[in-house]
């Protein structure tokens, strides 16, 4: 995490809308982000009542911008509009409902739409593994199919190349980790890693179906007789639905102490999507990982 850190400031600001901070939690840990010198905010939403909640929780404004807007809908619409005119780099999610933000971001009319699947993508520091660990998608897609998957995967391999790992390892989980007709996972599973022998999805080493242990653990995969040049290293973790990604996340930060960020990708730009049960570190993490993926790729 503090390598994350010191390479988002290192990259420089990103100016990032965040949408309607009517919160305090949202507020402060977007001004947080400014002052630590990740981003460089346009706070979206009435600024009346933005002034009333920094004034009330001690916060500073001064050289803040702030772009009115009176409701969240219309807080979402103006910061799809400027992320679309190139006036910000990212968007950052504050007290608006996701479906709120997520909805103007993937609308028919939509300046962000690139024709593929968006998914959020988690970013770990896990004290029990050797090195940075990404999730997908845990939050936003509920129950993918094999195409779907295919773009989950191939945003989460962008952010891998963002962060400076051009080939990452991608463990696809299952149950199992031997293909099984009554379990579809192992069906996708295979199928995906076809999917990359046949340049369909590039620039990782794919595996699958694995189970977590066997995915985490070489030890696990000796003992299970499996040959991968994925098992016991992967760089990311891609589970078969919503209910599993969640649950492995909560587990990891709850009983494995893990610290994370997040984003969703696939829009033009990505989006800070934090929960309100999120600390203020994660929010301010999440920012620094905004930072990293919002600079422009080498040609």
């Amino acid at each position: 995490m503090d390598d994350l850190a010191h390479r988002a400031k290192t990259s420089g600001a990103v100016r990032v809308a965040v949408v309607y901070p009517c919160e305090t939690g949202a507020l402060a840990a977007a001004l947080e982000a400014a002052d630590l010198g990740y981003i460089d905010p346009v706070l979206i939403g009435p600024t009346a009542v933005i002034r009333r909640i920094a004034a009330e929780a001690g916060l500073d404004l001064s050289d803040r911008e702030i772009v009115e807007a009176g409701d969240p809908l219309a807080a979402a619409r103006r910061g799809v509009a400027l992320a679309g005119e190139g006036a910000v780099g990212a968007l950052m999610k504050g007290s608006l409902h996701t479906d709120e933000l997520l909805g103007a971001v993937v609308a028919r009319e939509s300046p962000l739409r690139m024709g593929r699947r968006t998914s959020h993508v988690f970013w770990f520091d896990c004290p029990a593994y050797h090195k940075p660990l990404m999730l997908t998608d845990a939050v936003v897609n509920i129950a993918p199919g094999l195409m779907e998957k295919a773009d989950i995967i191939r945003n989460a391999i962008d952010l891998a190349h963002d962060l400076g790992n051009a080939n990452p390892k991608v463990a696809i989980l299952a149950a199992v980790e031997t293909v099984n007709p009554a379990l579809p996972s192992t069906i996708d599973a295979a199928a995906l890693c076809k999917m990359a022998d046949r340049g369909q999805i590039s620039g990782a080493i794919l595996d699958g179906p694995l189970g977590f242990d066997n995915a985490v653990s070489l030890t696990s995969a000796h003992t299970k007789g499996i040959v991968s040049r994925v098992a016991g290293e992967p760089d990311i973790l891609v589970v078969p639905n919503l209910d599993a990604g969640n649950t492995l996340y909560k587990s990891l930060v709850y009983l494995g102490g893990a610290a994370c960020a997040g984003l969703v990708l696939g829009a033009r730009v990505p989006i800070i999507l934090t929960s309100r049960a999120d600390s203020v570190k994660a929010r301010i993490a999440s920012c620094a990982l905004a930072t990293l993926a919002a600079a422009p790729r080498p040609n």
